[in-house]
């Protein structure tokens, strides 16, 4: 067994807090990208997280339709590869390929589309877009063969309490395909992801008033001593 290294940890006068990933996603496989190894995946879309955290990578899908302004101002912080959403839901097909022609030329690792992301979409992106295309699982039901057929490079198994069981159930069709899973909100739940299959782990990024409301506990603290 080999012992594992103490890893040097060096950090600024003003930038000793960020957002730390789950230690435990070390444990599963990665995927590399273009020879980046990426592990842990932080679910955000907020420029301040962005710009202050450990992971190795950055999921930025939202719940509008995809828009270049967000994908230049994610670009201009992010330090670590970005996936950007670039829609598959209400927005698709010429729009979406245009959006994934947009997120390449600003620098994205890979472009997501959601579940309902038709083949035809699928296929455009492919055309247009040298970048890895991660299909959205949001239902065992969905044909993943075709759309991996299609173009689809990666999946990410985003199933709720189910993502666990969907995961192992896609392993078991697609052994040496790669796979992103949501890892929810406790170690054990990521553990479950990781030992169904899943090689890389999302993990969901505190938002601004949580992280604020942290801090100003720490600024009372100050003024009660």
């Amino acid at each position: 067994m080999v012992e594992e290294k103490k890893i040097p940890r060096v950090m600024s006068d003003l930038r000793q807090d960020i957002v730390e990933v789950p230690k435990v996603i070390k444990k599963c496989s990665g995927i590399r990208i273009y020879g980046r190894r990426i592990r842990s995946i932080l679910f955000t879309t907020d420029v301040a997280v962005i710009a202050n955290h450990d992971a190795d990578a950055v999921l930025a899908v939202y719940p509008f339709t995809p828009s270049p302004a967000i994908i230049k101002s994610i670009m201009m912080v992010a330090s670590v590869p970005v996936l950007a959403g670039v829609g598959g839901g209400l927005t698709t097909g010429l729009r979406s390929a245009n959006m994934s022609l947009l997120s390449e030329s600003e620098g994205a690792y890979a472009v997501v589309v959601n579940g309902p992301t038709d083949i035809d979409t699928i296929a455009e992106i492919n055309k247009v877009a040298d970048i890895p295309i991660i299909y959205t699982v949001v239902s065992e039901k969905a044909d993943l063969a075709s759309r991996i057929q299609a173009g689809v490079d990666i999946l990410n198994v985003s199933c709720g309490p189910d993502t666990p069981r969907v995961v192992k159930h896609i392993r078991e069709d697609f052994p040496d395909f790669p796979i992103i899973a949501t890892g929810g909100p406790t170690e054990e739940s990521i553990l479950q992801v990781i030992e169904a299959g899943a090689n890389a782990v999302t993990y969901t990024a505190p938002s601004n008033a949580e992280l604020f409301k942290e801090k100003m506990t720490k600024y009372r603290k100050y003024f009660e001593d």
